[in-house]
Parts: C-alpha cells; sequence; structure tokens
C-alpha cells in the first residue's frame, strides 16, 4: 500500500484538476482517474492509501467503487464526495465501510480536514499492522526455538488447543520457558486482541494473593481506602496466565476453583457474585499429582486445571536444540549491547552444549550475557565461561568412566535401565531428585520409568 498517494475519481475534469491541486498543495501525492474503470487500475498498479470519490457518476458510481474497494481493498480508505441533497445516500455509504463524506459544492478547508483525520486513522492502522507482525514475529509457535521431538510435540499439541479455551497446565522445571508458551497460546488463540494478565503465584505473600486476584471493595480490611481491580477482572475476555499455581494457598484454591468451574468471583468486602469471560493457563514446576496425594493441593482443582497437560522438556533433554538456542541468543545479546567483533569458539560452543544447565534456557540465556558483557572483543574461549560452570564442564565423567561386560548370550536393554533406576535409587536411599539429577534426567522423566518397571513403590522419597 503507498501511504503517501491519494485517488482522486470524479468525472468532472475541473473538480479533478481543482482537488488535485488543493492537495498537492497541502503536501499529499495525487492520481486521478475519471470513472470507477480507471479508479480500480490504479488501485490495483498504485496501491494508494485514500480514495477520494463522487457519488454519482455515469454507469458505475461511487457506491459500485466503494463496494469494490471494501471486497479487494479492505485497508484503502474512502471518502465520499456527494451533493447537498444527498446527504442520506452518503450515511449509506458510510454505513457501506465509507470513513467519512463531504458535500458539493466543496469547501476545501473541511475536505482537508477529513483528509488529515483519514490519513492519521490510517498511519494508526499501519502501526497495529506493524506491531502485530511484530508480535507474531515474537510469539508466534515457530519462533520457540528448538527442532527436537520432544519441543515439536509440545508445540504442536499447544497450536492446536490454542485455538479453544480449554484450560491448559504447562509443566516443566525454572526456566524451560513455560511463560513464553503460555503467551504463544494466547497470541495464537482468539482472545488474542484482549489482555494476558500474568500473576505470579509464588511471589506475593499469601495474605495477599487474593486480593490480587479477586479484587476487594473498600474498607474490606485495613488500609483498603479505595477499591481496586483484581488480575481476574483484569483479564476478563482474554487470558490470565497462573504462573507457579502449585504456591496457592489452599484457601485461594477453593476460589479458583469456583472461577473455572462457573467464571464467577466474589470480591472482598462484598457479596455479590461478579461474572468473568477468562481463559486460564497455569504453569509449574511442582509435581501438582504428588502435591494431590500428600493433601496440599485441591484434586478437583488439579483436574479443572489440567484439561490439556503439556509439558516442557528440561534443556538436558533436548541436547540437539543448544547449538541453535546458543546461536540465537548470543546474536541477539550482542546486538543487544552493541558489541562488535566477539565470537565464540568452537570449545565454548561444546561446553555450552554438553553441560547440564539446573537453570535451563534461562542460566543459559544469563551465562551468554555474561560472557558478552564482560568480553573484550575477539574470540571468547573457555577461560571466558564462569568458574562454577567450568569446573561443572571438567567434572563430568566421560563414558569411559563406566565398565560393563556384555554377555555373549544378549542382554535385557530394559533389564539394564531396570536395574540402573534400582542402584540409583539405592545409592540415594530412595530421594527421587538426587536419583534424577544423579542420572542426568528429570525428576518426572525418573517417576515415569519407575512406574513403567513398577517400582513406584519400592522407592519412595
Amino acid at each position: 500500500m503507498n501511504l503517501n498517494l491519494i485517488l482522486v475519481v470524479d468525472d468532472d475534469a475541473s473538480v479533478r484538476r481543482v482537488l488535485k491541486m488543493q492537495l498537492e498543495e497541502a503536501g499529499y501525492r495525487v492520481a486521478t482517474a475519471a470513472s470507477v474503470a480507471e479508479a480500480l487500475d490504479v488501485l490495483e498498479a498504485q496501491k494508494p492509501k485514500l480514495v477520494i470519490t463522487d457519488l454519482k457518476m455515469p454507469g458505475a458510481g461511487g457506491m459500485d467503487l466503494l463496494r469494490t474497494i471494501r471486497e479487494h481493498h479492505g485497508d484503502t480508505t474512502v471518502i465520499i464526495v456527494t451533493a447537498f441533497g444527498s446527504v442520506e445516500t452518503a450515511v449509506e455509504a458510510m454505513k457501506a465501510g465509507a470513513y467519512d463524506y463531504v458535500t458539493k459544492p466543496l469547501d476545501y478547508e473541511a475536505l482537508l480536514v477529513a483528509v488529515h483525520r483519514a490519513t492519521e486513522r490510517q498511519a494508526l492502522l499501519e502501526e497495529v499492522r506493524n506491531l502485530r507482525a511484530a508480535l507474531d514475529q515474537r510469539y508466534g509457535f515457530e519462533n520457540i526455538i528448538g527442532h527436537s521431538k520432544s519441543l515439536l510435540r509440545v508445540l504442536e499439541m499447544a497450536s492446536r488447543v490454542a485455538q479453544h479455551d480449554s484450560t491448559v497446565l504447562i509443566g516443566g522445571e525454572t526456566g524451560t520457558g513455560k511463560e513464553l508458551l503460555a503467551r504463544a497460546i494466547h497470541h495464537n488463540s482468539r482472545r488474542r486482541n484482549r489482555t494476558f494478565v500474568t500473576i505470579n503465584c509464588g511471589a506475593i505473600p499469601k495474605d495477599l494473593i487474593e486480593s490480587e486476584l479477586f479484587s476487594f471493595q473498600r474498607g474490606a480490611f485495613t488500609g483498603a481506602h479505595v477499591a481496586k481491580p483484581g488480575k481476574v477482572e483484569m483479564a476478563d475476555g482474554g487470558t490470565l496466565f497462573l504462573d507457579e499455581v502449585g504456591e496457592l494457598p489452599q484457601e485461594t484454591q477453593a476460589k479458583m476453583l469456583r472461577l473455572l468451574q462457573n467464571g464467577e468471583i466474589e470480591k472482598l468486602g462484598s457479596t455479590s457474585v461478579v461474572t468473568v469471560n477468562v481463559r486460564v493457563v497455569a504453569a509449574t514446576h511442582r509435581n501438582l499429582q504428588a502435591m494431590v496425594e500428600d493433601g496440599t493441593f485441591r484434586e478437583d482443582l488439579y483436574y479443572r486445571l489440567a484439561v490439556v497437560p503439556l509439558e516442557l522438556p528440561p534443556l538436558r533433554e533436548r541436547r540437539e536444540d543448544i547449538p541453535e538456542l546458543v546461536q540465537q541468543l548470543f546474536a541477539r545479546l550482542v546486538a543487544r549491547h552493541g558489541i562488535q567483533g566477539v565470537r565464540l569458539s568452537a570449545g565454548v560452543k561444546n561446553a555450552l552444549t554438553h553441560y547440564r544447565w539446573p537453570g535451563n534456557i534461562r542460566e543459559l540465556e544469563n551465562v551468554i550475557e555474561r560472557m558478552v558483557v564482560l568480553s573484550s572483543g575477539g574470540e571468547l574461549t573457555e577461560a571466558d565461561l564462569p568458574g562454577e560452570m567450568r569446573a561443572a564442564v571438567n567434572a563430568v565423567p566421560t563414558s569411559r568412566a563406566f565398565h560393563m561386560e556384555l554377555p555373549d548370550e544378549g542382554i535385557s536393554l530394559e533389564g539394564v535401565e531396570r536395574e540402573l533406576l534400582l542402584r540409583a535409587l539405592e545409592r540415594f536411599h530412595g530421594n527421587q531428585t538426587q536419583a534424577a539429577r544423579y542420572l542426568d534426567v528429570s525428576r518426572r522423566t525418573l517417576i515415569y520409568r519407575m512406574e513403567k518397571y513398577g517400582l513406584r513403590g519400592e522407592a519412595e522419597v
């Protein structure tokens, strides 16, 4: 679309000539057409941002042109010019999609005001389009970096559920990108033009979490001098992201259950019920099923949250994604800090790929940023890695550290895995977290494999 061009359509040559002169004196570029057919040719060839068209012309008229523009050039703004006695027709044109109208005989100052308003509107639309493109680039599922099977499986499920209003529970260790996935779900949903509201359930004191979530009336408690809307009301029509939902106090869990079941909340200090239309996406690094068994998380709330459970794999379980992540993060951070001529050595890339990353992508980004901002230019080597990371990388045992004789008659792979699980659990006296760390898998993966081999009851934490 040509944002600097206005198309004037009128069968009267003198009107076209005067309008062209007036608009060009005001700083606009102008094309003219004597008929609807000519106007359509200009629209196709030059794509003007604004069309000023006479309503009455021989043959096809301004209404015909308006309908064609609405159907094939929907981003183009139209101003109708009509005789004073045809105002009702002009109003009809506005109902059909015209932005404004002016009457003959033309008041050129009024026309320039209408044109100025229309071009401002067009600039705003263009800004919105650019913003939308930027959001698409940032929050599209394809922009969550990685091509490992475990990640692609999660993204494929997320893209399917995004179009529906089902509640989603995102699991995964700290730093795996749970909020980024939640934003992508919202941005690719039918609620994308409404608010995405985040609340970290673990970062707010327990005595304040209800007022933050469900609003409060003036006088509801000491210090409540004015009424305040809560996060749920702010997300009405959009998406509420409950980060670290496993930290919700049990008394608050009951109110969250009511929201999910009935779409209702009750403000603190009020007995009236407020109905809201909110989609809930929750995330946690904790094992909510274990919390249900322990009695610290409501079972009914768990099943309401986990309509569609998604589990983001830890970075150490998708090492094939690390080189791409390193490349993207390094390029972004170098550009952000404006540092020239710095590059990563092969040794650094290898170390970054084979480190365990207990803090996952967040830790990886922090390490790369630290190296970038402390660099003096040139190539970054293993010496530039944080000290604790160098020690951890050097301490990683090689495959030669583990010896196992293979019998001639063959061996059961599942039997070996079961034996390794048992030995690791025995080594750490049944502590699943320590055993998982020793075996270089997530605790959830460990529990899954324990259940696979019927070991759950033999080695509890």
